[in-house]
């Protein structure tokens, strides 16, 4: 044995429930039945994004029967810089070993999962949050000296197995272990010889995702497709339902260059409330182009005044409510989605249980008007004696046949939301954004698209929708419209405050904004405050 043999190093990065464990398993029993001494070790992280659970595996790179009864000694945790190769199951994890320095530039064979799971910080950011998937995958290139970035997740779903067998796939293919292919997938068949028909559905599920891995790292140049898949992956649960082509009336009105955003915001629209509605929003929509055909006739801008509007009209025109939510929750698709992410066979049984706590505001968006004051006014004055808001906590099982009807129920209330006091209130708002939009572009594109633009911060529900709502309205009466500054300089100043409210929750930053050009911050908000008893305590002596 030469002096200069040493383990070969892998450190392998794993969210909660990806089965990282069973591939540590997997690939030391590999090393054991090809006859090399293997060992591994188990850091424990935290649940979900918040962390991972690392796992540590070394190989001698030297069969047993060639080292003479001597045996070699492994380290129990991995050593910066001193890594073969890092295997991870989500982008920004890998980057983080990186930046943990677990990664030699001229060393470190790096493997990863162009997925991202969402980390606390990044949903927190009241704008777009998400880090940049091309500035990670450029830190994965940098400081490793052989990169494989692939969509890992997807590959998993088409073989219909756990990610942690694509894992198992790509480092085979990468030749990282002297093992042959045979002795990997001899472990997940459990060393099971059985002819392929004869496999448990599992393990052949396990080795189609290996093989669809293992093809692909053996294949560098289809490597390209796979990464620029990372740019357009996003986390599509709620997807809008596939644009269907546009009404010939409607196409006509519009010029090509908007027709993909309008096709779109158009299904959204229709799908969420009904065909008058959708209506309704190509109407607000022609009213944006016309003002945008004024300030460019010759269209040089590419309509993006139109286009924007096209898409934050339509998010906002479909608001979240009660009605949506349930119509979201009773879709076949999504009950479909859920047997796949617990990956349940036919005859299986799934049980999913829905936990609703709608209050006031919710019950009262669907009341006219006049009841609805009502209901918001008892509602505050229970919260002026220092008492919780009212809400009402459910739990409907949606796998059962009277739980799947109340929520059909509940979906088909869509004739009552145009009636209910929300609507009505939306339906304001959107027409002050409107015509504050019309109006900027008339007097300088620029403006204009900026107005279009502070449509990102209506979102979410709740007291997130309202912050947004109003911060928009805010931003429009104080910037919009002053006449003391130039169309050019406003919509700087719009710019700015609108960055400025997504990159702080809490308002500062925007308060700081306008102030900095000239606008009046926004006016404090007034808070109930709770008041609690205090316990009753007894001294003993």
């Amino acid at each position: 044995m030469e002096q200069n043999q040493r383990p070969t190093t892998l450190l392998v990065c794993a969210l909660g429930g990806e089965g990282g464990g069973v591939l540590t398993e997997w690939l030391v029993d590999t090393a054991r039945h090809a006859g090399y001494a293997a060992q591994s070790t188990s850091i424990p992280g935290v649940a979900q994004r918040t962390g991972a659970t690392t796992y540590y595996i070394e190989v001698f790179p030297v069969p047993m029967a060639q080292l003479g009864g001597r045996r070699p000694v492994f380290s129990l945790s991995p050593v910066p810089g001193a890594l073969d190769a890092i295997v991870s199951s989500e982008l920004l994890e890998t980057t983080r070993q990186i930046g943990n320095g677990m990664s030699a530039p001229l060393r470190t064979l790096v493997i990863s999962s162009s997925a991202r799971v969402l980390t606390t910080a990044e949903r927190m950011v009241p704008g777009d949050g998400r880090a940049d998937a091309q500035r990670l995958i450029d830190v994965v290139k940098a400081f490793s000296r052989e990169h494989h970035v692939l969509d890992m997740g997807g590959m998993a779903r088409e073989a219909g197995t756990v990610v942690s067998a694509v894992m198992l796939g790509a480092i085979a293919g990468s030749g990282l272990f002297p093992f042959p292919r045979e002795a990997y997938e001899r472990a997940v068949r459990g060393g099971d010889e059985a002819a392929p028909d004869k496999l448990g559905r599992m393990a052949a599920a396990s080795l189609r995702g290996f093989a669809i891995a293992f093809e692909a790292v053996r294949a560098p140049r289809a490597q390209a497709a796979f990464v620029q898949g990372v740019l357009a992956s996003d986390d599509t649960r709620d997807a809008p339902p596939t644009p269907q082509a546009l009404p010939d009336d409607v196409a006509r009105r519009f010029p090509p260059a908007v027709h993909d955003m309008l096709a779109l915001g158009h299904a959204r629209v229709r799908d969420y409330q009904d065909g008058a509605y959708a209506a309704l929003y190509a109407e607000r929509l022609a009213r944006v182009l016309e003002a945008e055909r004024a300030a460019d006739p010759s269209g040089a801008q590419g309509f993006a005044v139109t286009r924007e509007m096209a898409r934050w009209l339509a998010l906002w025109m479909a608001f979240d409510d009660i009605v949506r939510v349930a119509a979201l929750k009773g879709r076949a698709s999504r009950a479909q989605r859920v047997r796949q992410e617990v990956r349940a066979g036919d005859e299986d049984i799934v049980k999913v249980f829905d936990h609703f706590k709608p209050g006031a505001p919710e019950f009262a968006a669907l009341l006219p008007p006049s009841l609805a004051r009502r209901v918001t006014a008892w509602d505050r004055g229970r919260q002026s004696r220092g008492l919780a808001p009212w809400a009402l906590p459910l739990q409907v099982g949606s796998h059962s046949v009277l739980g799947m009807v109340s929520l059909r129920l509940l979906a088909s209330l869509t004739w009552l939301r145009r009636r209910g006091s929300r609507f009505a209130e939306e339906q304001a708002l959107i027409e002050r954004w409107l015509s504050a939009v019309e109006a900027g572009t008339r007097a300088h594109w620029a403006l204009g698209r900026e107005l279009a633009l502070c449509g990102r911060l209506i979102k979410g529900y709740g007291s997130t929708n309202e912050r947004g709502k109003h911060n928009l309205l805010h931003v429009i009466d104080e910037l919009a419209g002053r006449a003391t500054l130039p169309p050019a300089a406003r919509a700087e100043a719009i710019a700015a405050a609108r960055e400025a409210a997504l990159a702080d929750e809490g308002g500062k930053a925007l308060d700081a904004a306008l102030t900095r050009h000239g606008a009046a911050p926004r006016p404090v908000q007034a808070q109930p405050i709770r008041w609690m008893k205090r316990p009753k305590t007894t001294t003993t002596i």
